[in-house]
């Protein structure tokens, strides 16, 4: 696995599951974390845990990001990698479409899609002076195909987030900044994500795994994996690429 020595990283989503692996990853390999998330208890559990620096955002708010990233950089001088694994299904279930209110669609794409857009505008600044930088989106299988969760928003808000970063990597790819994502399949991170696998009962348990070429769910630490490599120097002329870690897909 890469090093990452010398570098600041940026992580977001971080108060447990893929965020909180991630984080765990890149400290592992010599990066200075900051840890970010709208859950500040667990984030400040997160921080205590790995002993890193955290910061609680509001990603769907585009001034609570400016300012937390201001402070931010004010403290560490740089980030060279965010990892944006901020998003989720915000409590929310599969319902019909007639059922759908205006603030249930909004409120999953402000944590899914509008805080990659704010988390890149706030860092693109320093990465384009600087000429490095490297972001790395948490999209999902639901962004390539429609979702487990049968949630439409979930489902729209990811295939957003698809095209944002191969948009952003077409503009920020000048300045030396790769754009890319991890499009994870089914993984038991979080409790939401145990929520959804527990309401699949036996059978449908079985058949998601039957659907998986190689027969097992994911873990954190899978996604973790394919986002380092994606943040690291290995993968300097990667970038506009959704990274598919599914265990594959029949």
């Amino acid at each position: 696995m890469p090093d990452f020595v010398g570098k600041t990283a940026l992580v977001t989503g971080a108060a447990q599951g893929i965020g909180r692996a991630i984080a765990e990853a890149l400290k592992a390999r010599g990066a200075t974390v900051i840890a970010a998330d709208i859950d500040a208890d667990g984030l400040a559990q997160t921080a205590r845990d790995l002993g890193i620096a955290a910061e609680t955002i509001d990603l769907g708010d585009r001034q609570a990001v400016q300012d937390a990233i201001s402070r931010v950089l004010a403290q560490v001088g740089r980030i060279d990698i965010a990892v944006n694994a901020a998003g989720g299904t915000r409590g929310q279930v599969g319902r019909p479409l007639e059922e759908i209110r205006p603030d249930d669609w909004q409120a999953i794409f402000a944590a899914n899609t509008d805080s990659a857009v704010w988390l890149a505008q706030a860092l693109a600044p320093g990465m384009r002076e600087h000429g490095y930088g490297r972001f790395v989106a948490i999209a999902s299988g639901a962004g390539l195909r429609p979702s487990l969760t049968g949630i439409q928003a979930y489902t729209a808000a990811k295939h957003a987030l698809v095209g944002l970063v191969r948009q952003l990597a077409q503009e920020l790819g000048p300045d030396g900044i790769t754009v890319n994502a991890v499009a994870p399949g089914f993984v038991r991170s979080n409790p939401t994500s145990e929520r959804q696998w527990q309401a699949m009962g036996p059978e449908g348990q079985r058949k998601l795994i039957d659907a998986t070429h190689l027969r097992r769910l994911g873990t954190a630490a899978d996604i973790a994996n394919a986002a380092l490599f994606l943040a690291s120097d290995e993968a300097a002329w990667i970038t506009g690429q959704i990274l598919s870690v599914d265990g594959g897909r029949a």
